[in-house]
């Protein structure tokens, strides 16, 4: 029965499925307590935690950075729940007081409460983990403000879009870019050669294929590059079929390129490092981020990052760790329908900057190791463990 449920709301049209998830489970939510909860008690940590998409990466990093900072969490996985997905059964954790993290944005953030259970949500002081890539969220985000006592994003570009009058409080709660255990770089074993330059773009077309824009990327590096076998372009992709036109587009535009390679498939963590470790930089030509986690752990293993220089990634990436890429303001559109905002805007990079970037990676090796040592400064200076204790510390109390 849940299989054909699965079935029957993937084939609804994405703007279908979030007036379903809005309207109905938006009437029978449980309500926060009011007034607001002190939060004394435990700590539950919701969100897709079996997804490989940022959403996930982004719960499953705060629930194993509590529990390193030392306090005792409890993981519920809404993946299967809210029909994301393969996952476990949903075990919504304590009931009575205490705190509950809940890392799904606006739109679905009634059918998580809901999957929750009035039992588990009661007495609770809730917190709504959202990002979100534009100036400002759409209409759809209405309801959710009402579900939440407080929001956590994890970017001051973030915070900026999703501060309302009147509405609850926001605060910037970075992503814990957690320190990868040691990578070695393997070449051999992704059948790439020693001698190459090797430039990554990573990216999952069911976060907006035009948001991510990997074909600027391509573009980039075909204008710096052109066909030299010396010279490789790794596309990393994952939920393809979600990319429509976008991705088809992308696909054909490297028929016949011997030095681009597309990897359509999910990675482990272990796997997307050695991705990363064996390439010589990693360039994102987004049109928007709402933080760059993706940006930030690359930084963590040590590769040079070429990005647009625009949205949430700016809080940790500046000239001095990255090669950041001009561009201009243009109307978002979307065609999956999921950042096409009434008035607004995202950036459009400049594709002769970012292939002047990759031409001066694959030419100056010195200057590869600079960026590289200077991003895993910056990124352990603000993103590693022991910020995000102190950070979360001024949030939440460490229980006895």
């Amino acid at each position: 029965m849940k299989r054909v449920g699965r079935g029957l709301w993937e084939a609804l049209p994405r703007r279908e499925r979030r007036a379903l998830a809005l309207n109905v489970f938006g009437l029978v939510a449980p309500r926060p307590a009011r007034p607001k909860p002190d939060g004394l008690g435990p700590i539950t940590v919701a969100g897709f935690l079996s997804l490989p998409t940022g959403l996930g990466q982004g719960a499953r990093l705060m629930l194993q950075g509590l529990r390193d900072a030392g306090f005792t969490v409890h993981g519920a996985d809404l993946t299967d729940a809210l029909l994301q997905g393969r996952g476990p059964g949903l075990d919504p954790g304590p009931q009575g007081t205490g705190t509950l993290i809940l890392h799904v944005n606006a739109p679905m953030f009634a059918w998580a409460l809901w999957a929750l259970g009035r039992r588990t949500v009661a007495q609770k002081r809730i917190i709504g983990y959202w990002a979100w890539e534009l100036a400002k969220p759409p209409r759809g985000w209405e309801l959710g403000y009402g579900l939440v006592h407080e929001i956590w994003t994890p970017s001051s570009f973030s915070a900026k879009a999703l501060t309302r009058p009147g509405g609850p409080p926001v605060s910037v709660v970075p992503h814990l870019a957690a320190t990868p255990a040691p990578v070695e770089r393997n070449r051999a074993a992704l059948g790439l050669p020693e001698d190459a330059f090797v430039a990554a773009c990573v990216f999952d077309c069911g976060s907006s294929i035009e948001r991510k824009n990997p074909i600027a990327s391509l573009r980039a590096f075909r204008r710096a590059f052109g066909d030299r076998p010396d010279r490789i372009l790794i596309l990393k992709a994952i939920r393809t079929t979600q990319g429509g036109r976008r991705w088809q587009e992308l696909v054909d535009a490297c028929r016949g390129a011997g030095n681009i390679r597309i990897i359509d498939r999910e990675m482990s963590p272990a796997e997307l490092s050695g991705l990363v470790v064996a390439s010589d930089c990693l360039i994102s030509l987004h049109r928007s981020e709402g933080f760059g986690l993706v940006l930030a752990e690359a930084m963590t293993l040590g590769c040079p990052v070429i990005a647009t220089g625009w949205s949430g990634n700016l809080d940790f990436m500046t000239p001095a760790n990255c090669k950041l890429v001009g561009y201009s303001l243009v109307p978002a559109r979307d065609e999956q329908d999921m950042y096409s905002v009434a008035g607004g805007e995202w950036a459009e990079p400049e594709i002769d900057q970012a292939a002047a970037c990759l031409s001066e990676l694959a030419e100056q090796p010195a200057e590869r190791t600079q960026i590289a040592a200077a991003a895993r400064d910056a990124v352990s200076g603000l993103l590693s463990q022991k910020p995000y204790s102190l950070h979360l510390s001024r949030f939440l109390f460490k229980p006895a």
